[in-house]
């Protein structure tokens, strides 16, 4: 028993080593399309055009011939029917009947038609949903990048901290410095090494959050074969404020369109429950009876039948039904209307938002060039008795700040561009 557990834990370790040695390295484009093929969101959006599909069909179905068969056993155990003293007999019989019928109003054809909008609407949501997977998995990409760079950053400043420590652990041994001094640059770096294990944290978490929209399991590792500098392309963001903003490509505006042709549909709907139904069927009946015994059969080997359905009154139903499906029409075009106004608002909003962002990069991009040059002024003036550790604490912390205010503003341009991208629907 013990030797077939050690089996099984072994299996198990076996199996988990596996899973931790399966490894990806992707550019981004490899990280977009693997998403495409494997995030289960996305799956599941083009299983809804399917189920819209298959609602559609069988609305059609509905329409076309209908054919069923029927078989049956009856036996009324020896009875005879008394018709006027003369005894008939009624023996087991065995009757089979097919049917063939068909029916069709014109409700149903326009019940056709809304599902056929049905279909566009789930076509334009899959759409829609890949737009948002390969632009969240182009996010999660930068922003681990930008972590990256930014545990780079603070891990150089900390080695600073480090050798600035050591220098003034020296000047306290000799006389020259204060122990307070060290003390306090003691703190910068205990605070320094906080925030990287921080920053390693969070970079998980966004390792995580890639592995989720990609659709893979958290054992897979996943390395980034691009760099910052090569995916950074601010010609190519700032060239789409140069773009019209054409409304009909924008997939929440084609949502909103199909909905009010949905609407528009539903309102021609209740205008045909006025209208007659027709249906028709044609059935074959066949007895065998299982005896002997003379009887007689009155059921007609072969018929047909027609049904004309004419709605005459229904105490004001169908009449309320239709107004009420008016008024939510009219109101569906007062908010497609709103929808157009906002789209256009909300593309002027997001180019202010790419330039103010863009603007904005570049001036933190100077602001970390100047704060790490006064740094490391301020470390040489230290390290010759010409400035304070007061002074050199400081001036870490400006550093510091400065290159969290650079990653965040590399992060909005990226931001500001995927949502103006959406917005015009652009191709990648």
């Amino acid at each position: 028993m013990k030797h077939k557990l050690k089996i099984v834990v072994l299996g198990l370790l076996l199996g988990i080593q596996s899973f931790a040695q399966e490894k990806l390295s992707l550019t981004l484009k490899d990280a977009q399309n693997y998403a495409l093929e494997h995030n289960r969101t996305l799956k599941n959006a083009s299983l809804s055009i399917r189920e819209a599909e298959a609602a559609r069909w069988q609305s059609l179905s509905a329409m076309l011939p209908q054919v069923d068969a029927g078989a049956d056993y009856s036996n009324n155990l020896g009875h005879k029917l008394d018709l006027s003293g003369n005894k008939i007999a009624m023996p087991p019989s065995g009757t089979f009947s097919v049917t063939a019928s068909i029916g069709a109003s014109v409700s149903q054809i326009i019940g056709i038609k809304l599902n056929d909008i049905s279909v566009k609407m789930a076509d334009i949501s899959r759409k829609q949903t890949e737009q948002q997977t390969v632009d969240q998995v182009k996010t999660l990409y930068y922003s681990i990048l930008v972590m990256h760079e930014s545990v780079g950053l603070l891990e150089k400043n900390l080695e600073n901290l480090h050798q600035l420590f050591k220098h003034t652990e020296q000047s306290v041994e000799v006389g020259v410095a204060e122990q307070i001094a060290a003390d306090q640059i003691s703190v910068q770096i205990v605070t320094m090494e906080t925030n990287i294990r921080s920053s390693k944290r969070s970079l998980e978490m966004l390792y995580n959050s890639l592995r989720l929209q990609m659709g893979v399991d958290v054992f897979t590792e996943i390395s980034l074969s691009q760099n910052l500098p090569g995916l950074m392309d601010t010609d190519n963001a700032l060239s789409l404020l140069n773009l019209d903003f054409i409304l009909d490509k924008n997939y929440d505006y084609q949502l909103m369109q199909q909905n009010v042709e949905q609407l528009k549909t539903q309102v021609n709907m209740k205008k045909w429950a006025y209208a007659p139904s027709l249906s028709a069927y044609y059935r074959y009946t066949k007895i065998d009876y299982f005896s002997d015994e003379s009887t007689f059969n009155m059921t007609p080997p072969n018929s047909i039948g027609a049904t004309l359905s004419i709605p005459i009154f229904s105490s004001g139903n169908r009449s309320a039904a239709l107004k009420e499906t008016k008024l939510k029409y009219e109101a569906q075009l007062n908010t497609l209307a709103d929808t157009e106004e906002s789209l256009n608002i909300q593309h002027r909003q997001l180019c202010y938002n790419l330039s103010s962002a863009y603007d904005s990069f570049e001036a933190q991009k100077k602001n970390v060039e100047v704060s790490q040059r006064v740094f490391d002024n301020i470390t040489r003036k230290y390290e010759h008795g010409m400035a304070s550790s007061m002074d050199v604490t400081d001036a870490s912390t400006n550093v510091v700040t400065a290159q969290n205010s650079y990653v965040q503003s590399l992060l909005e341009v990226v931001s500001a561009q995927i949502d103006l991208e959406q917005l015009l629907n652009v191709e990648k």
